[in-house]
């Protein structure tokens, strides 16, 4: 049975292709919003927290400061309405799934920079 859900989801589901980052990344992700007749461009820029799932069911969470209150998203990399994914700054972490990153505040919440 799941080699038949993979199989009709490699087959039929269109991958999108992105840049390659990780947990720790500074993300740009456009994406289309529906307001009635509208379609408008609207963007979320954060830090990638995780990274999760293979294939066609994989998703990453961005996480952001909006004034004081922290924001996280989850999108699915498969999902039609991004438009793109700009990779701002590549971080320097040393896990996956930097969840500790919700408890840091003021300094601490910065991650260094990985060198090119």
């Amino acid at each position: 049975m799941e080699s038949l859900i993979k199989f009709v989801q490699d087959e039929f589901v269109t991958k999108k292709e992105f840049g390659e980052f990780a947990a720790g990344d500074t993300i740009t992700v456009y994406y289309e919003i529906k307001e009635g007749e509208k379609v408008r461009t609207q963007f979320f820029r954060g830090v990638v927290i995780q990274k999760r799932g293979s294939g066609t069911s994989e998703t990453f969470t961005i996480r952001k400061m909006s004034g004081t209150i922290g924001v996280e998203r989850i999108f699915p990399v498969n999902l039609p309405s991004i438009q793109k994914i700009e990779i701002n700054k590549k971080g320097k972490v040393r896990r996956a799934r930097i969840f500790y990153f919700r408890g840091l505040t003021g300094k601490k919440a910065r991650i260094t920079e990985k060198r090119r």
